[in-house]
Formats: C-alpha cells, structure tokens, sequence
C-alpha cells in the first residue's frame, strides 16, 4: 500500500482531478474503476471521486509497487523524485528584476518589468510563472515532489512590453479565489500611460473587439452585427481618466473593465490616442521621436489592484499599488503645459 496526505497546496481541488495528475498514466476509466474497487480511498473510505479534497485528507493505494510506478509515470520501481531537475529555480535566479508586492498563504502579487513574459508562448519560453514556482521551491513553500499534482501559477496576463502588477496563486485554493474575482470582474484593475494628443474628459469606451491569430492583432469597431459577434467579435469596455494633460500627450488613468487580448492599446488607438512606444498600434514617427529619451516599447504599466470584500482570505478589501516605472517621469519631464 502506498498513502499520500494532502497538504495545503492541494487542498480545494476535486479527488479525481488530483487522481488524473497523480496517476498520469492510468486513464480516467482505469482510476474509476480502481475507485469502485475500493482499491483508491479517500480517508479509509469508497469515493466516487467527486469530493472536495482538504488539507490532511489520506489517499491510499492498494496496488502492487510496480503498478503504482507504472501509474505513476515513474520511469522504474524505486524511483523518488520525478522532478529533480532545477528549471524553475534556474527561471526564478534568471529574472531578479521581478519584485514581490505582496504575499500572504494564498497568493503573491509581482510587479512584473517590461520584456518579461506572463505566462509562456513557447515551451522553451521561461515567464514569470515558472519564476513563482522557482521563488516558492527557493523559499521551502513548495516541494518538488508536490509538482505532480499543484503548480502554483499566474492568474491575470500583461503583455510582454506591459509592466506592473501580476497576482500568482500558491495554492490550489488560493488559485480558484483569484480566477474566480479576476473572471467575475470583482477585482479592479488600473493602468497609467501616456498616448498621443490632449483628452481632458474622462469617458467610458465601448466597442467591439476581434483578435487576429495570424497577426497577432486586434480589430476594434464600435458596433457589430449578430453574425460578426459569431465571428468572433466581443464586447469590450473601457474607462480612461485624465491625470496630466500636456501639448502633445496626456498620462491617463486606465480602468480595464473588460480583459481582452491588447485591449487597452488597440481601443485607445482607434480612437486617435495611440500609446507613446506600442509599435503594433502606435504611430511610427512620434514613436522614432522619444526613442532617444529610452522609449523602446509601450508605456502601459498595470499600477493598481483593488480587492472585493472576501471571506477568509488575507487580501480582503485591499488596494494594492506601485509607483509608475522611471521613464514615465522622464517623458513627463519633457512636455509642455
């Protein structure tokens, strides 16, 4: 018999999901019958896999040691550790720019800097997901051998060239939480930048976006028919607010109501307020213009983060915020009232 004990990095998901990554290479069918044999228990007890897992529950496994490696995915009989390698403590050594805002048992908020990737576009790809994973293996907070069945990721996405706040949950409990807020709109998110020309009002943007997979650029349109929705076309949402108004550029206050793929960008360009840098969306010749002052990619820095009212969770009612990246002051430095 071989026995796993839940700990608080797993706790909150469902048994068979947990059973699916422990046991990789059994199959859902083979797992559900081993569970109607009684040959998986959860707490001494049948399961039919559906419960909610919690911190201290015990799984154990009637089957022989070599077909519970084979399960497994173990290469041979006695192996310990599938997961000796170093890579995610080489990411997080690899990237010390990143800075930890805020951390409690859940989850982590990073201010991510600019040319660092969220999450990965290659497998090759490191990101600030497997930093967080390297940060929590370095800090004793994670095991290796928990990889298996949790891995602590990334909850929200900024471009590569977007700098700023990114949330990270540790655990599984804490991952649900934060998915579920940042999906519900319930957690806030703001954004400073600096784009072409003066707007003085602050105004609700609305409209209609398409994301291009061949360009990997959007489309904006104010409306769209019901067939251009099928199409993919979505609702978006977004709120700007004038901070400081110069003869040639205003730094706004951004409120992303809606989260879509280069939404901020693409809405503030179709509407003639480019973003100082976006070399996707922006306009070429002002772009050239700063580029001495250090201006390589677009100023859009996520600046803020303001939590719902939660139960049980540490970051209730929090508003977290970090300063604007130096260059943003330099350009600012440069304008005229």
């Amino acid at each position: 018999m071989e026995e796993v004990i839940i700990g608080s990095l797993e706790a909150g998901q469902r048994f068979d999901k947990f059973l699916q990554k422990y046991l990789k290479d059994a199959g859902m069918g083979l797992i559900f019958k081993q569970l109607r044999k009684k040959n998986i228990t959860l707490n001494g007890k049948k399961s039919d896999g559906k419960d909610v897992l919690q911190a201290g529950d015990k799984i154990a496994f009637f089957f022989a040691k070599d077909t519970y490696d084979k399960f497994r995915g173990l290469e041979s009989a006695g192996v310990q550790n599938c997961f000796s390698d170093d890579t995610y403590r080489k990411a997080y050594r690899s990237i010390p720019e990143i800075e930890v805002i805020y951390e409690d048992d859940q989850i982590l908020i990073l201010n991510k800097p600019v040319g660092v990737l969220s999450q990965k576009a290659k497998p090759a790809d490191i990101s600030a997901n497997e930093w967080v994973i390297g940060y929590l293996l370095e800090k004793g907070d994670l095991l290796e051998s928990s990889l298996s069945t949790f891995k602590p990721a990334v909850c929200n996405r900024l471009d590569r060239n977007t700098s700023g706040l990114l949330i990270a949950g540790k655990t599984m409990a804490g991952l649900q939480t934060m998915n579920r807020i940042i999906a519900s709109r319930e957690v806030h998110k703001f954004y400073h930048t600096i784009v072409k020309g003066q707007l003085k009002e602050s105004m609700l943007l609305e409209g209609y976006l398409k994301k291009e997979k061949a360009t990997n650029k959007v489309t904006i349109q104010k409306t769209a028919t019901k067939q251009e929705q099928e199409e993919g076309f979505v609702s978006i949402k977004t709120f700007y607010k004038p901070l400081e108004v110069y003869k040639g550029f205003t730094l706004l206050e951004i409120q992303l109501i809606t989260g879509k793929p280069h939404q901020i960008r693409a809405h503030l360009a179709s509407i003639g307020h480019p973003i100082l840098g976006d070399g996707k969306y922006g306009i070429p010749a002002w772009n050239e213009k700063y580029r001495k002052a250090g201006v390589q990619y677009q100023l859009l820095h996520a600046c803020r983060l303001e939590f719902p009212v939660m139960d049980q969770a540490d970051i209730s009612g929090k508003v977290i915020s970090i300063d604007d990246p130096k260059l943003f002051e330099k350009i600012l430095q440069q304008g005229e009232r």
